[in-house]
């Protein structure tokens, strides 16, 4: 796909529906959500839709009556979105039962599309529910993540969601047009229609400052949720969604920013290239660095410095010497013995181990660069 227009082709969409888009003074704009779900129910004509929607603790917020939204705390994040998810809910029932079409809600974890088996349970649940001719409405539960443990951003989730469920295209509704060259406010910012490839110049361009105050994410977090979206091959669109029937504006416009695949990694790789939550940090030297970028595996040799408490099997994140993220990847050894071999030739190793060494601490098969 390599333009917004040809989107529509696209089997299977996700579309995620943010905040301030949904809350307005802690109500719900539901002639709005009447436009939106007349266009799911358009697109449904010819593709199966997922929605991920925020909204609950916005809403919980205002029924109970709590400062800054609900999120002045932990504690009153996750009151409010107790309360808020029942009335989401309704709301997205209501919207698409007028048109015939059955919501399901799915409240997920970042343990639920971080753990390989989690995920795997979390794709054939999506994708019973399509079978079954539901539109699921996805949200993180945030009634039990904490600031630690959680994806954060409904935009990160979007593109894991689109993972699980094998769509081939996401639409982040915004309240902005799309990406920008420099912040929008700025005299003479230009839109970018189009982007082959999330570069560091173009994480650049992005401010993590969400514009509306309801919402948790920013440009920042949809430049990571286009990077997770482009490694798996699905293409993915910021547009603008504050006006009525916001999808056939962007798709006809065509108005908004294309983001388009870069890859099509298999299944496995694409899982673990978007995971977030690495349990520790592996720095490497210069020399290991321009090898891993060829496509080695991480060796023990060129480990400088280790970060974490992590166990066998868990993913590490894995940085160059000036700090810079080259990949991540699930390491062969307990963050213990990766500090006992640390520097050390392979001939080496055993004595320090008291066994035979693996081939490598990270091998390439179980390696993504990032």
């Amino acid at each position: 796909m390599h333009a917004l227009s040809e989107l529509r082709q696209a089997r299977r969409f996700v579309i995620k529906v943010g905040s301030a888009l949904l809350v307005q003074q802690g109500k719900p704009r539901v002639e709005w959500l009447a436009s939106l779900a007349a266009e799911i129910a358009d697109l449904r004509k010819a593709s199966e839709v997922i929605v991920v929607s925020s909204g609950a603790i916005a809403l919980g917020a205002a029924k109970l009556g709590l400062a800054k939204g609900g999120r002045g705390s932990l504690a009153d994040a996750q009151a409010a979105a107790s309360v808020g998810q029942v009335e989401l809910a309704r709301l997205w029932s209501d919207a698409l039962g007028h048109h015939g079409i059955t919501a399901a809600q799915m409240l997920v974890t970042i343990g639920d599309l971080e753990e390989r088996r989690r995920y795997l349970n979390a794709s054939a649940t999506l994708a019973r529910l399509l079978e079954a001719g539901a539109v699921p409405v996805v949200n993180e539960n945030d009634s039990v993540a904490t600031e630690e443990i959680r994806f954060g951003d409904n935009d990160r989730l979007a593109a894991r969601v689109a993972q699980a469920a094998g769509a081939e295209a996401v639409l982040l509704l915004s309240d902005v047009d799309g990406l920008y060259d420099r912040d929008p406010r700025e005299a003479g910012a230009t839109l970018i229609e189009r982007v082959e490839g999330v570069t560091p110049e173009v994480m650049a361009m992005a401010s993590g400052a969400s514009a509306s105050g309801l919402g948790s994410g920013g440009m920042l977090a949809k430049l990571q949720a286009a990077r997770i979206a482009e490694r798996a091959g699905i293409a993915l669109a910021i547009v603008n969604g504050t006006y009525v029937s916001p999808i056939a504006r962007a798709l006809d416009g065509p108005v908004g920013t294309l983001f388009v695949p870069q890859g099509d990694a298999s299944a496995r790789k694409a899982w673990l290239g978007g995971r977030l939550a690495p349990a520790g940090v592996l720095t490497v030297d210069a020399g290991c660095a321009v090898a891993l970028e060829k496509g080695a595996s991480l060796l023990a040799a060129g480990i400088t410095e280790i970060e974490g408490d992590f166990a066998r099997g868990d993913l590490v994140a894995i940085h160059g010497p000036k700090g810079e993220r080259l990949g991540q990847g699930l390491v062969e050894y307990t963050a213990a013995e990766c500090r006992s071999i640390r520097g050390l030739k392979q001939d080496r190793q055993a004595d320090r181990l008291g066994y035979a060494p693996r081939a490598a601490v990270v091998h390439r098969d179980h390696m993504v660069r990032t």
